[in-house]
């Protein structure tokens, strides 16, 4: 894959929630790391690109998207993530993430499936490999599956 493909998929990853949040800001702070994130539909992302990466698409997949940061830097941090997400019913899915590299950028990915209209919400820990800290954040989002 290509180094300019791998830092769009970032940036579009990055960006989604961007205007969804309501302090406009897709990211928590722990001191000097920002823990960005987004979650989003799966058929968002290219087909070419979603192959080149192992990603199903599906009207009904999402994708949740984690990238630790420390201020100051480019790219992200290492880190071990862990997390759930769940609908508004309490089922549960266990997230695995997969780690993406490309350059000195580094962030996580994982898959969830959604019901139409599926409030998810989503718990996930970050210990960066560079802080002993895990650092936890909560978020929920609304999903439609496309049609």
């Amino acid at each position: 894959m290509k180094i300019t493909q791998a830092i769009s998929l970032f940036l579009l990853i990055a960006g989604l929630s961007f205007s969804a949040l309501a302090d406009n800001r897709p990211y928590k702070e722990y001191g000097d790391l920002k823990v960005f994130f987004s979650a989003f539909n799966s058929s968002f992302i290219q087909p070419d690109v979603a192959s080149s990466y192992n990603i199903v698409r599906g009207k009904d997949k999402g994708l949740v998207n984690i990238a630790v940061v420390k201020n100051g830097q480019m790219g992200g941090l290492p880190a071990v993530v862990k997390g759930t997400v769940s609908n508004i019913f309490g089922q549960q899915q266990v997230l695995e993430f997969a780690e993406i590299r490309e350059e000195n950028v580094v962030y996580y990915l994982a898959p969830f499936r959604f019901d139409k209209e599926d409030w998810m919400t989503f718990k996930i820990d970050v210990s960066p490999n560079s802080d002993k800290a895990t650092h936890s954040l909560t978020f929920q989002r609304k999903f439609y599956v496309d049609e």
